[in-house]
């Protein structure tokens, strides 16, 4: 019997996906052997590298102008890497930080170069908003402005363009990639974890401008060139091939679903179900994120006390309710609603809360 899971990444994965994978585990495609022991380099492999790089083209309505890369080393790797090819000596880069993975994008650009915070809404020792326009200030020379598009740990969210002021703008979109139609042309380069709405961990995806991509530092080492990998379809060394098999069968459902018109309409059900019962009980359960900021995919809420809301964990997990702690770093609960979260997990949820509600609030 499975579970509902809202773990925030690793993530829940569709069911439709999983079958599939476990149909094709021991023999794929008649070939006698797993996919996993296929050669990266061998045909049977390139139908399904090709086939994600096709799928995820569609679903974006991808260009000519822009690649697809399948990357390792997580988000945090790229935190790095990223001013590693693109901040070259003599320039500065700024980040608007708006929670705990923009903090640490920022700290790694310092640790490469120049970099600044072009505007932050830290206040008080946590992350409620994203800034308004007049509260960013970009840097007319800046060599790219770096945005988190969804933040995790604190529940937050832009649900607005941003305005990068001409400058190339580059986004970690790990927690929000994929969740409805997004126009990804004001992107110079865009990058996601696929443990969250994509697939499993140990893969990353980067959709670049190609012009921006050969504009990358030449006098770093070639492997870590994002040049490199885009020339050679992301087989210039061994990748991470099961990751990459399995966000092919998770953008196949996605595609078969209705594309991401049809996820965007779940997801926002999804999260309308799920405030509208933390608000509605009064001061008992309370959702920090300002209204305008609140993130579609991470639910963060707070109950009076620390003692509550461990009872409240483990009660849910005893009914099958599975990753709603926040991260150790804030506290607190949450609840990800990613994409394979249906919206039946999120009615137990629901109902959940609510019987909790009136068990302990008068």
């Amino acid at each position: 019997m499975r579970v509902h899971n809202f773990g925030a990444g690793p993530a829940a994965l569709p069911l439709a996906a999983l079958e599939r994978a476990q149909r094709e585990l021991v023999d794929f495609e008649n070939t006698g052997m797993s996919i996993m022991e296929h050669s990266h380099r061998g045909d049977a492999y390139d139908r399904v590298h090709s086939e994600a790089t096709a799928l995820l083209r569609a679903l974006l309505g991808l260009g000519d102008d822009h690649t697809v890369m399948f990357l390792t080393g997580g988000a945090s790797q790229h935190f790095a890497q990223i001013p590693m090819n693109f901040l070259h000596p003599g320039q500065s880069a700024d980040y608007i930080v708006t929670g705990g993975w923009s903090e640490k994008a920022l700290e790694e650009a310092q640790r490469v170069g120049t970099a600044r915070s072009a505007a932050s809404t830290l206040e008080n020792g946590r992350y409620t908003r994203i800034p308004s326009a007049e509260e960013i200030s970009i840097d007319p020379a800046a060599a790219y402005v770096h945005v988190t598009s969804n933040n995790t740990l604190y529940g937050t969210q832009w649900h607005r363009e941003i305005d990068a002021k001409g400058r190339p703008l580059i986004s970690d979109m790990s927690s929000d990639f994929l969740w409805k139609p997004t126009d990804l042309s004001p992107y110079d380069f865009v990058y996601a974890g696929a443990q969250k709405n994509l697939g499993p961990s140990g893969v990353l995806i980067a959709i670049a401008r190609d012009s921006f991509v050969a504009q990358g530092r030449k006098d770093i080492p070639t492997v870590l060139r994002y040049a490199t990998q885009s020339k050679a379809r992301s087989l210039y060394n061994t990748p991470p091939t099961f990751a990459i098999y399995m966000v092919r069968n998770v953008l196949a459902w996605l595609t078969d679903l209705g594309g991401l018109a049809a996820i965007e309409k779940i997801n926002r059900e999804k999260s309308r179900r799920l405030y509208a019962a933390l608000d509605s009980q009064g001061d008992f359960y309370r959702a920090p994120a300002a209204l305008d900021s609140r993130s579609t995919m991470n639910v963060v809420w707070r109950l009076p006390t620390e003692a509550l809301e461990e009872e409240l964990v483990t009660k849910a997990t005893a009914e099958g309710l599975i990753g709603l702690r926040g991260h150790r770093s804030v506290g607190g609960l949450r609840a990800s609603i990613y994409n394979a979260v249906t919206l039946e997990s999120v009615d137990a949820l629901v109902d959940f809360l609510k019987q909790f509600a009136r068990a302990h609030h008068a």
